[in-house]
């Protein structure tokens, strides 16, 4: 054994000499090596492998060098189709990315280069939220994701990007107010956001010293501050603000003259006997301007009496429609804002007067997009504001489809079953497969329809792959079910707990990536939704496994359909307290540090194969959290911790380093967790060296299976 143990060290000692002669970086080359495995290993990028190779010596294709590091990756057009993988934060050096008008998909990962001066994602198929690690990219001058999918709001991602000069985040699917953080954008010139879904004022761009500013096509409304007036290249059609700039004038044709004047008349001109410069008489000027006034005077009575009858009515009208609400309503103003908006129309549309008589009563919205209700003052400011719900945009399924595909609800297709209710397989006659969720209607007692729409709006718009995505929902008769998409290998909690002979295919580096992806399904509840997303319910049960293994977290967002959700969230919501973090014991208090706290323990379930309570087990071994943590740091009584199922083939400083990232997670006190985003890293970096290790040892030809105690670094 000895011997076997020399000749590997030897064998990886002279692997790694080779990496180190090599002309390119070897975090760079596995980057990329991850990148290409990505995009499903394209034959048009001449070059490039999933399985090492020299991207600066052998010239890649697109790849560009300094000295041993990569420095830029130019793939424009393509025809690249996959995502970008999850290494990209080893690219150091990296500082030009180009990768526009392509076929990627799915979302931007959360760590990105982070040397970045250009970044080029524009018209592929990317969507999601715009990543929190955009905010720390302080070296970025362009920017440019425009033409893709991505949907929600945009984060506080600008406070430090003081060298951004162009941004083009439009045509997308983006919603909500424009973020305070763009106000710091101190050297941004262009900035680009039309053809999305904004709204709100945009006050916060009126101090940016720009010279291009597109936001037409949105939902913004208000006054449009002066300094942006000014801006020289302007466009802000298709919104609703009250100052819209106006339009330019009619081409002015001059009335015909008098046929008389002309000199061919047959009665000849008409000819002034006093001359040109003969003075009007001031009796004959007041003759002349005396019917002006009148007019005048006239035209302003009978517009007041219009302008008071149409108050009036309105009046009537929202006090018949309010319901009996005492909340006051500005009408006069609203009415204002709508006269003036309705006249600015009248250049483009003066042939459809009943057209615009309805516009000048009522605010009316493009179609298919949601906007804030805003009732304006005479001088523009918002005196009331109230939140339009956003739509609800996913299938809607009767109670009879559901019963059809689920065979009336019957005990074969049941999945499973959850605090909120169970949930069952459901075959289309498509040959679609779907997962039913049936909603115990006691868990929904003080919810009215509206509410539970609302809710589902909510989790229909989050977007990840480790998420379960919804895909539908029925509310017909009183029934409250919720269709996903189904996940067909069950939960981990299964294959680890009572699976004969499943757990043995979860491999070491199989329990790495489960972590990793429901590490970066929490990353992006906590930290890229805004509001965040508290999971309240992370467990093992909840983690669904595709057929490569991959996670998928399950029930995210359904904390918000508890009444009361911190006296909701007990054993029933949480699992079992083998998961509840001890300021939830203690004080019902639930935080993303909570759910911090839980994920430590699914990871210590991943690395013992250990239930977080277990009664049937010794008194001192019945919860794991209290067994496992003093052993932790121990690295002989860590390898005892290890699940059997395993047989001893993982490397024992990657186990260490996965030891050492549960120990933060489960720390009793919320404050010294880390944040999501920093277990993510951690994983991240863990799986780099377990990759470097097996291609190298792949490359030997021998296998990396380490007895207990063993160490292959």
């Amino acid at each position: 054994m000895a011997a076997l143990d020399a000749v590997a060290s030897a064998g990886l000692f002279l692997a790694l000499l080779a990496v180190a002669g090599a002309d390119t970086d070897a975090g760079d080359v596995a980057a990329l090596g991850n990148l290409y495995s990505s995009w499903n290993s394209p034959a048009q990028l001449t070059g490039w492998s999933a399985s090492g190779g020299d991207p600066c010596g052998a010239a890649w294709t697109g790849v560009t060098c300094s000295g041993t590091a990569v420095t830029s990756i130019k793939l424009s057009g393509m025809e690249l189709n996959g995502t970008l993988g999850y290494e990209l934060s080893s690219l150091q050096a990296l500082k030009t990315m180009d990768l526009s008008n392509n076929f990627l998909h799915d979302a931007i990962p959360y760590q990105l280069p982070p040397n970045l001066t250009y970044l080029n994602l524009a018209k592929n198929n990317l969507s999601g939220n715009l990543p929190y690690s955009i905010s720390t990219l302080v070296s970025l001058e362009y920017l440019n994701l425009s033409h893709n999918s991505f949907f929600q709001e945009i984060g506080e991602l600008f406070g430090s990007l003081n060298s951004l000069s162009e941004l083009d985040i439009s045509f997308n699917n983006l919603t909500g107010n424009l973020p305070m953080s763009m106000g710091s954008l101190s050297k941004v010139s262009s900035l680009y956001m039309q053809n999305n879904q904004l709204y709100g004022t945009v006050d916060v761009l009126s101090n940016l010293s720009l010279a291009t500013l597109n936001i037409a096509n949105n939902n913004f409304s208000g006054m449009i501050p002066q300094g942006l007036i000014s801006i020289p290249n302007l466009i802000v059609g298709g919104n609703s603000f009250v100052n819209m700039p106006a339009s330019p004038p009619p081409t002015h044709t001059p009335p015909p003259k008098n046929p008389r004047d002309q000199p061919n008349h047959p009665q000849g001109p008409i000819s002034d006997p006093a001359g040109p410069e003969t003075p009007i008489d001031q009796d004959d000027k007041k003759l002349q301007t005396g019917p002006l006034v009148g007019i005048a005077v006239g035209s302003i009575a009978v517009a007041s009496c219009v302008l008071f009858t149409l108050v009036f009515c309105l009046h009537k009208t929202r006090k018949r429609n309010d319901d009996g609400s005492s909340e006051p309503k500005d009408i006069v103003g609203s009415l204002a804002v709508n006269i003036e908006r309705a006249s600015n129309r009248e250049t483009t549309t003066s042939n459809n007067s009943h057209e615009n008589a309805v516009v000048a009563t009522s605010d009316l919205q493009p179609n298919g997009k949601m906007t804030p209700e805003r009732v304006y003052g005479t001088n523009g400011s918002a005196s009331a504001v109230k939140k339009a719900k956003a739509p609800v945009t996913v299938t809607s399924y009767t109670v009879a489809a559901l019963q059809v595909a689920t065979n009336s609800f019957c005990q074969d297709t049941l999945l499973g079953e959850g605090s909120l209710g169970r949930v069952y397989k459901a075959d289309f006659p498509n040959g679609k497969v779907l997962a039913v969720k049936k909603i115990d209607s006691a868990s929904l007692s003080l919810y009215e329809e509206e509410n539970f729409l609302e809710v589902i709006s909510n989790i229909s718009r989050l977007r990840h792959p480790n998420i379960v995505p919804l895909t539908g929902y029925c509310t017909e008769h009183g029934q409250r079910l919720l269709v996903y998409e189904y996940i067909g290998n069950g939960t981990l909690h299964d294959i680890l707990h009572f699976s004969d002979g499943m757990s043995k295919k979860l491999t070491w580096n199989t329990r790495v990536r489960i972590a990793l992806g429901a590490a970066r399904a929490l990353e992006y509840l906590h930290e890229v939704c805004m509001p965040p997303v508290v999971h309240r319910s992370f467990k093992s049960s909840n983690i669904l496994l595709d057929e490569e293994y991959s996670p998928h977290l399950s029930d995210c967002g359904l904390a918000a359909l508890s009444p009361n959700p911190e006296r909701e969230v007990s054993a029933e919501v949480v699992g079992s307290f083998g998961y509840s973090a001890p300021e939830f014991a203690m004080s019902g208090t639930y935080t993303t540090k909570s759910d911090v706290y839980s994920f430590g323990v699914v990871m210590l379930e991943l690395l013992t194969g250990r239930k977080p309570l277990d009664s049937s087990r010794e008194r001192s071994e019945q919860s794991l959290v209290r067994w496992a943590t003093p052993q932790l740091h121990d690295i002989d009584l860590l390898a005892k911790m290890v699940d059997p199922a395993m047989d001893g083939l993982y490397p024992a400083k990657s186990l260490s380093r996965f030891a050492d990232i549960i120990a933060i997670c489960v720390q009793s006190e919320p404050e010294f967790r880390p944040p999501m985003s920093e277990v993510v890293q951690q994983l991240v970096r863990l799986m780099q060296r377990a990759s470097i290790i097996r291609r190298q040892s792949d490359d030997l030809g021998y296998s990396y299976r380490v007895p207990e105690g063993g160490d292959v670094f």
